[in-house]
């Protein structure tokens, strides 16, 4: 069963092309993590991380479409796969809105402990972006 997660829509007041550039970068994405991730390991488009008291997991980049679009699929020894899919639009040409999406698949009791957990983090990285990014202008 899909359970789709999504962050709440942040404008960052930068080009899509930046914030596209930035996230298709995973060593840039170490910044963004919460606390709870240790273990965090990069290459251009692959990661690894583990999260306190929880499990490793991977993400690779599987798609790019310039300056709209990211997706990551999950990788490892998963309770569920996932995708994870960083939405941008440009709203201007410096100001671009953004939302993370998750889309795992889990089944109803998996979906009702992860939802909250996974909504929180999907917001949390939204907003952390904004801040990465509005500090680097």
């Amino acid at each position: 069963m899909s359970k789709v997660i999504k962050s709440d829509t942040v404008t960052i007041n930068r080009p899509a092309a930046d914030i596209f550039s930035y996230i298709t970068d995973f060593k840039n994405f170490g910044r963004m993590m919460p606390e709870q991730v240790e273990n965090y390991k990069a290459e251009t488009d692959a990661c690894s991380f583990e999260i306190k008291g929880m499990a490793s997991l991977g993400l690779r980049i599987t798609e790019k479409h310039p300056f709209t679009m990211v997706v990551m699929k999950a990788e490892g020894k998963l309770p569920f796969g996932f995708t994870f899919t960083c939405h941008t639009d440009a709203v201007s040409d410096n100001s671009t809105e953004v939302f993370l999406v998750i889309d795992a698949d889990m089944n109803p009791f998996m979906s009702m402990m992860a939802a909250t957990p996974l909504q929180n983090f999907v917001n949390l990285l939204a907003g952390k972006l904004k801040e990465i990014m509005e500090s680097a202008a």
